[in-house]
């Protein structure tokens, strides 16, 4: 077992998820990958151990009690402790409201807000028994602050997240844990590429116009947020002592302002 202070971040293996594990592991810690993509996770730990860093890949469907308390305690085998988590995973998926599925919302439940919460309290629960705490942050977005067509499930969600980081706040600060939600604007990962053409098609727009019109109409610069801003943001919060405890940071170039 190697001692080292350890991060596990889901959704790891593309995306934001990726970005933040690259940027811990560069910053001395021990990294669990987590992805239901097990070949990818197991590629970027790869990758990382190449470069002299330590990492190790976890299967982790969010949704499953069982994978994430497995994947907790391969953390827990490997490095011998738990100080940074970063619930991450999610997916996208758009309707006209009254078309919404309700197949499609209990999977939208399912991820962003079960897998919140037992990503969350596996965290808390190692945080705490170790008598050391620890920082928990939540992947938001600022759909945690304002409302998106097509997208009512998202929304309900990424508010959800924000509410349940403050709770946490509120009952980890005896033990040392602190939580934060990072909430970027739109950033062009496979997820948001993904997004521009469905919604074009279910809005009747062009592409170029679901970027500028609805991605970036209200950012103050019509800027992309990137996945390097959340990881500059995650090494910031992985230093903070407390002060921040609770806050949902809002990277989003203006929009949502508080």
């Amino acid at each position: 077992m190697m001692t080292m202070k350890s991060a596990l971040i889901t959704g790891a293996a593309s995306g934001i998820g990726k970005a933040c594990a690259e940027r811990m592991a560069q910053e001395g810690y021990g990294v669990v990958v987590a992805d239901v993509n097990l070949p990818a996770a197991e590629e970027l730990a790869a990758k990382l151990a190449a470069e002299g860093l330590s990492a190790i890949a976890v299967h982790m469907d969010v949704a499953d009690e069982q994978e994430v308390e497995a994947g907790f305690d391969k953390m827990m085998e490997t490095y011998g402790s738990c100080d940074l988590v970063m619930s991450n995973a999610g997916v996208q998926i758009v309707h006209p409201f009254e078309e919404y599925p309700f197949a499609d919302w209990r999977k939208m439940m399912a991820i962003h807000a079960d897998g919140a919460f037992l990503v969350s309290r596996a965290a808390y629960r190692r945080m705490k028994a170790s008598g050391k705490g620890g920082r928990i942050v939540f992947t938001g977005s600022v759909q945690s602050f304002v409302g998106s067509k097509l997208k009512e499930p998202y929304n309900f969600a990424k508010h959800g997240v924000a509410g349940l980081a403050k709770a946490i706040a509120r009952e980890g600060a005896e033990y040392g844990i602190y939580t934060y939600t990072i909430c970027p604007s739109f950033i062009k990962t496979p997820l948001v590429e993904k997004q521009i053409p469905e919604q074009a098609a279910s809005l009747g727009i062009t592409e170029e116009e679901v970027v500028k019109n609805i991605m970036l109409r209200d950012t103050v610069d019509g800027v992309f947020t990137t996945v390097e801003d959340v990881a500059n943001t995650l090494v910031f919060l992985s230093k903070d002592q407390g002060a921040l405890t609770g806050q949902s940071l809002r990277l989003t170039h203006g929009w949502a302002m508080m």
